[in-house]
């Protein structure tokens, strides 16, 4: 088998030597056009999860490798003359230079033919006579390029600036230092990957770049392979309080932009991209060289699963390494955008920031640290829990901890989000709602929502959702609010919505969701005659016309506080009504409730008036967006910041931040919490108490989003569906017996799991007959103990 390699960075030797080693009689050759010894950057960084590989696929790699290693546990974060520490992490490092030397050596003990100072001739000549080729040519890969059409790249060239240099200051941690200089925040990431040197790596938003005069040093023409010192020495000079004297050494070291690589396919024919050319993900979790060597293993072992052909094997690693590199490059993703647009966490406490930072990228979380650092995350919680300044006890959990809005205290920080039951009569609710607001209740929520409630019969989605456009609807309302009132701790609010272009659709059990109706229905309104999705054409309300529905609002929110519910939220999101008058391509209306963002929010703003007119001040009102329509044209999150603001400015005392659902061709970047970086953007901009939905299913994601200060309140959606009391069942996963999770009398005796193979009864159960002299565990062995809390 002949196998060309273009580019010899860590992914191309790799791969030479792995393959190479796997069957010597390959006939490999690696080109490279520069020299042996030429490298760029300083140190690079390697999970465990790595090296468990690495040492299980060339244990000499491995070897060689870990007698350079500089290790460390910590992560450090500097910032406004504090240092938060965070054990418990587990780094190595060595020198990139260090590394390509190690794989230079491996690949000449095995054989394989090293041509540097060559220029590889192009992939589709050698596909011509090799039956492997493998572009490894890095970010500004020219296989990719000359073959675009065939990979179809997408380049993401970000806006911050940075610059890899390194230093001889002396570090033992992963290091963040934030600066907040007068030109505004500027970052540092660094580790250490050697005797008395560090990575040192600059970075900072466009506007401070630019306003610190680096935009004019990077102006000059500099020489191939030429540092940028004037930038270097400027650098050092804004962080001379960090870096107390010593030196920020350079490595053709000059200011760039992160650009993100993807492509459509890694592979054509027998022509495969591999590392940086492939994809790329941030410098900020350090991931770059590790996914590199990871594409050779994988690769290496595709060629080794099966006799298939080699774009078969091809076919076998594309499928299977691209999810893991997808997942990379999320995290990446919101890594890089936490920092790119840093000065919304500026201003935290130090507690919170450093949380904040630790976080980001949304796979370290709340639970993580508290496994690998307890000592740090109970810091944490104590700092969120305000009421516990002394370290005696356990501190609250942020999950658990109570929140006021105007005159309502919430016991704890869960939304049992609104959710579409389909099951109401002529607007009428009945057993099935009690049932589910009920059990939601029950399960612990601190604010139950009743959802999709309609404020007139033409403002329903279906004809089995429910309204509150007749007195007569109260009583059946009242029903529910008086159950939860009287046997939960839970507090219980209504959704008040308009379909707009989106009613008159079918009830789910008589066809798909969101099908317009056969059978009459009744006429759609919207602010433009734009149809959804094969809808009839909607009507265009006039101006008299909608101030009948503003009325319409306010009539139904009197009828809500009638009806006793605590809260009220209106919907301006997913495309209702509301909604579509703030989207920009779904209000073209010329008049003054279209144009521009002013004139979009004008009518939604009306209705919030009248209201807010209408609704007890002492009760809170809640407003619903969709922070982003994920549509080029459409809503954005900048966009939403105002819309928000304008809310807040006329009564709105909590954002319900969702997203999309506006146009049927949207493409939300779907994912675990993924809409949560909207609402950390609103309450930060905004400055007004959000709620994150999307995808939360887990106590600890919703902890983490609370402590990082990215939210007030947390909406459980589907995961509430799936497990009713949730909320309780996180008290009990994380511990806390507190009065925030709220036990019904009637389920009590449930508040400690049933006993099962392997799980030792609870003490409160094995309680001894008075005078029996038995204690509390007996039977119990220390072994069915140590069973009884794994895992």
């Amino acid at each position: 088998m002949r196998i060309a390699v273009i580019g010899a960075g860590p992914a191309g030797l790799y791969f030479a030597a792995l393959a190479k080693q796997l069957d010597p009689t390959r006939e490999i050759t690696v080109w490279e056009r520069n020299a042996p010894d030429d490298t760029f950057g300083f140190g690079v960084v390697f999970s465990d999860e790595t090296l468990d590989g690495v040492a299980h696929a060339d244990p000499a790699v491995f070897a060689a490798m870990e007698a350079e290693f500089a290790r460390w546990s910590d992560i450090d974060i500097h910032y406004r003359g504090r240092v938060q520490t965070s054990g418990g992490h587990g780094f190595a490092a060595l020198s990139r230079k260090r590394l390509l030397q190690i794989l230079q050596r491996r690949c000449a003990e095995l054989g394989v033919a090293l041509r540097y100072r060559t220029q590889a001739p192009p992939a589709a000549e050698l596909a011509r006579d090799h039956d492997l080729v493998i572009a490894a040519d890095g970010v500004n890969s020219v296989t990719r390029t000359r073959h675009a059409d065939l990979f179809r790249p997408s380049l993401d060239v970000r806006s911050s600036r940075y610059m890899w240099l390194a230093t001889d200051l002396a570090l033992d941690a992963f290091t963040f230092v934030v600066a907040e200089t007068p030109h505004g925040p500027l970052q540092v990431h660094a580790y250490p990957y050697g005797e008395g040197r560090a990575t040192f790596i600059v970075e900072m938003p466009d506007d401070t770049w630019r306003a610190a005069g680096f935009d004019k040093a990077a102006e000059r023409d500099l020489a191939p392979g030429e540092s940028d010192e004037e930038s270097v020495a400027r650098v050092a000079g804004l962080l001379e309080d960090f870096i107390d004297g010593h030196r920020l050494l350079t490595n053709h070291s000059r200011w760039g932009r992160f650009t993100t690589v993807r492509n459509g396919t890694w592979r054509h024919g027998r022509t495969v991209l591999l590392g940086d050319a492939a994809h790329t993900a941030h410098f900020s979790i350090g991931s770059g060289t590790k996914l590199a060597m990871e594409d050779a293993l994988a690769l290496a072992a595709s060629l080794e699963a099966g006799p298939d052909d080699v774009p078969a094997a091809l076919e076998r690693y594309e499928r299977e390494r691209r999810p893991v590199v997808e997942s990379t490059q999320r995290a990446a993703q919101a890594s890089l955008e936490w920092f790119e647009t840093i000065g919304h966490s500026i201003g935290q406490e130090p507690e919170q920031f450093g949380f904040n930072l630790l976080t980001r990228s949304r796979r370290v979380t709340h639970g993580n640290l508290r496994l690998r650092d307890p000592h740090y995350s109970q810091t944490l919680e104590r700092w969120f829990d305000g009421r516990q300044p002394e370290p005696q006890g356990a501190a609250v959990p942020p999950l658990f901890q109570p929140l006021r809005l105007r005159g309502l205290r919430l016991s704890n920080r869960v939304v049992a989000s609104p959710v579409a039951t389909y099951s109401a009569r002529d607007g009428f609710v009945g057993d099935i709602e009690l049932v589910h607001l009920g059990g939601a209740a029950f399960g612990g929520a601190g604010l139950v929502l009743a959802g999709m409630t309609a404020v007139s019969p033409e403002g329903r989605v279906t004809p089995s959702c429910p309204g509150l456009w007749d007195d007569r609807q109260i009583p059946a309302w009242r029903r529910i609010t008086d159950l939860v009132h009287a046997h939960s701790g839970s507090a219980i609010g209504v959704q008040l919505s308009h379909s707009g272009r989106k009613g008159s659709t079918t009830v789910p059990e008589n066809g798909p969701l969101g099908a317009a109706r056969t059978d009459g229905g009744w006429r759609t309104v919207a602010p433009s005659p734009l149809p959804w999705a094969g809808h009839p054409v909607p009507h265009a309300l006039t101006g008299i016309e909608l101030e009948a529905v503003a009325g319409e609002f306010a009539d139904s929110a009197a009828r809500a506080d009638a009806a006793g519910f605590d809260v009220l939220e209106i919907q301006a999101g997913h495309g209702f009504l509301l909604s579509s008058f703030l989207s920009p391509l779904t209000n073209l209306r010329t008049d003054g409730y279209g144009g521009d963002l002013a004139g979009r929010l004008r009518f939604p703003l009306r209705t919030l008036d009248r209201v807010r007119a209408i609704w007890p001040a002492h009760k809170p009102l809640l407003v619903r967006i969709s922070a982003a329509d994920w549509a080029a044209g459409g809503t954005t999150v900048e966009d939403a910041v105002a819309i928000a603001r304008a809310f807040a400015a006329h009564g709105a005392d909590v954002i319900d931040v969702s997203s999309g659902e506006v146009v049927p061709d949207e493409r939300p970047p779907y994912g675990r919490t993924y809409q949560t970086p909207l609402a950390a953007r609103i309450r930060a901009e905004a400055a007004v108490p959000v709620i994150a939905v999307g995808a939360y299913s887990s106590a600890d994601d919703a902890n983490s989003t609370l402590l990082a200060g990215r939210s007030d309140l947390v909406g459980i959606g589907r995961a509430q569906l799936h497990d009713p009391a949730w909320t309780l069942h996180a008290a009990a996963e994380l511990g806390y017996t507190g009065p925030a999770a709220h036990w019904p009398r009637p389920y009590r005796p449930g508040s400690t799991p049933p006993p099962t193979a392997g799980r030792v009864r609870p003490a409160l159960a094995l309680r001894p007959e008075p005078g029996s002299g038995a204690g509390p565990r007996r039977g119990a062995t220390a072994h069915d103990a140590e069973r009884s809390v794994r895992p």
